[in-house]
């Protein structure tokens, strides 16, 4: 479109508004009280940082004082964009908040009690990972659906001292859903098609993954995600993500490790199996 300016010279007029796909990372965070004094415990158990920037949604069958529930989720690093249709609906139009519509099988969230011992760095294993990969290697650019809209610090969400990696046994089934913060999260066993893995920092699966795996959650360009049988329906690094679709076929049911570069967006390496 041209416009002319005051001297009769034409001009390039931007548009006000531009609609696109973007994707976005987010937690649902399901309540089972309205006790805030409660609720707040559970959150000082579960999160010693409270700069982690995370957003989420708010899932409750029980009705909620929601001004104050959104209040003290804010207070502990967590950012409420919406709620799942509820009895609080209306509490939702007043705060501008977001009213998802329910689906149809709940997610089962997992928590995990074991934990690996503290990394001190994410150097050594960057380093290891590339010495353990050939030269196959397959770039997947950004586009405007395919790239994370926030801009989000890539700064640690936690010291090095405090950051432990989440481990993993079972398999991950269809409709669960694991979701760690503060360390990489490793899997032994398989990820099924209908399940996610989500970390902020690096993901491992050591089985066939199948489903969604999402590393970088919350911006950390820095993360990775190595697999040892690389099938997923969507892969993610912070939020630059790849649907199955468009996956390099080379790569497919290989042991592959996926890293973003800026300015080129997903990189696929096949690990070298010699």
């Amino acid at each position: 479109m041209t416009v002319s300016d005051n001297e009769g010279q034409p001009s390039n007029a931007a548009p006000a508004l531009a609609f696109y796909g973007k994707m976005l990372t987010f937690s649902r965070l399901q309540f089972n009280t309205n006790d805030l004094n409660t609720i707040e415990t559970q959150l000082n158990e579960t999160f010693s940082n409270k700069s982690s920037n995370i957003p989420i949604l708010i899932d409750s069958e029980i009705e909620q004082d929601l001004s104050a529930l959104v209040e003290l989720l804010w207070s502990y690093g967590l950012q409420p964009i919406g709620v799942v249709t509820s009895t609080m609906d209306s509490q939702a139009r007043e705060l501008h908040l977001a009213i998802f519509p329910a689906d149809g099988k709940r997610i089962e969230r997992i928590v995990s009690t074991k934990k690996a011992a503290t990394q001190n760095s994410k150097v050594s294993e960057n380093s290891s990972a590339d010495a353990a990969t050939n030269e196959q290697t397959t770039v997947v650019n950004e586009s405007p659906t395919e790239t994370t809209i926030s801009e989000v610090s890539t700064e640690s969400l936690v010291s090095d001292e405090q950051m432990s990696s989440m481990i993993y046994d079972q398999m991950l089934r269809s409709g669960q859903s694991l979701n760690h913060v503060g360390g990489d999260l490793i899997l032994t066993n398989s990820v099924n098609s209908g399940a996610e893995a989500i970390t902020d920092n690096s993901l491992h699966v050591y089985g066939r993954a199948q489903g969604r795996l999402v590393a970088g959650a919350t911006g950390d360009k820095d993360a990775r995600i190595f697999c040892q049988v690389f099938n997923p329906s969507l892969v993610s690094v912070a939020g630059t993500y790849c649907l199955r679709d468009n996956l390099p076929p080379h790569v497919v049911d290989k042991a592959v490790q996926v890293r973003f570069v800026e300015g080129e967006g997903l990189v696929f390496t096949v690990i070298n199996e010699a």
